[in-house]
């Protein structure tokens, strides 16, 4: 867990943890999710670029949204892969992920220039997250998208994945992801939700994982064995009302254990 150099309100040194939210997830007519009300809980978005989903009308609004709520933006692509939501695995050449990120990372920085917005980090999104996580040239491609169009911008890539091995050999600010509803496998990459048990519906049992693995740096597997982990993000959901107020309930736990939720971009240096 990282701890930041930070002080609290009160005076007092705290830890600190980023909540982010992939939101911006419509298309034309096309809306997913509730971005208003998942804005208002967490201090980092990740905004569709369109390629796996949102579209120009929608990146501008959920941008402007975001500025309005003072939440960091972050860009969030994918492979080109509007009909299966960018989860499909795609077989693509390192030069293509490369320009592939660049494309979508320079369109959501030309709409943080309208609002006055910096890009603070970027997150790939499904089958990229998921195959750069264990395949370090595509997670050195990623980091080269990133490092040769603004090397302040932070990777964001799943605890212990060759994303975030990749991205501090390339020289880049990393931040390591957790996620309070998923099932984690023994060598602390996410199950595949094709897998029963992949995703936890138990909210209690989900916060509970969630506070172990920010208080001990572990998680339990699918297999019941110790995974070690460390956060500097927890990735939330907001789909659906339940998911929206569950995020509500993670913010008030972690205000229970002296965690303070704060954008990424303010404690990862």
């Amino acid at each position: 867990m990282y701890i930041a150099t930070l002080k609290d309100l009160g005076g007092t040194f705290m830890r600190y943890v980023d909540l982010n939210s992939d939101i911006g997830e419509g298309f034309g007519n096309y809306d997913t999710g509730l971005d208003e009300e998942i804005i208002t809980c967490i201090s980092s978005a990740n905004i569709a670029c369109g390629f796996h989903a949102g579209d120009p009308v929608i990146m501008d609004r959920t941008v402007s949204k975001c500025v309005v709520a003072n939440v960091s933006i972050g860009a969030h692509p994918g492979y080109p892969d509007l009909a299966g939501f960018g989860r499909r695995n795609m077989e693509m050449s390192e030069e293509e992920i490369t320009s592939c990120i660049k494309y979508q990372l320079g369109a959501l920085i030309a709409y943080g220039k309208t609002y006055n917005a910096r890009v603070s980090h970027l997150k790939p999104h499904g089958a990229m997250y998921n195959m750069a996580a264990v395949d370090y040239k595509i997670a050195k491609a990623i980091s080269m998208a990133i490092y040769e169009v603004d090397k302040e911008i932070i990777l964001v890539g799943l605890a212990n994945s060759q994303l975030i091995k990749a991205g501090k050999d390339m020289g880049l600010r990393v931040a390591r992801e957790i996620f309070a509803d998923r099932a984690y496998n023994d060598n602390g990459t996410l199950v595949s939700r094709k897998v029963e048990g992949a995703v936890i519906s138990d909210e209690g049992l989900a916060m509970d994982r969630l506070v172990k693995m920010l208080k001990t740096g572990r998680v339990t597997s699918i297999n019941g064995r110790e995974v070690e982990v460390e956060a500097d993000t927890i990735c939330v959901h907001g789909d659906n009302p339940k998911a929206v107020e569950f995020v509500r309930q993670i913010r008030k736990r972690l205000e229970i254990e002296g965690i303070a939720v704060c954008p990424m971009s303010e404690f990862i240096k």
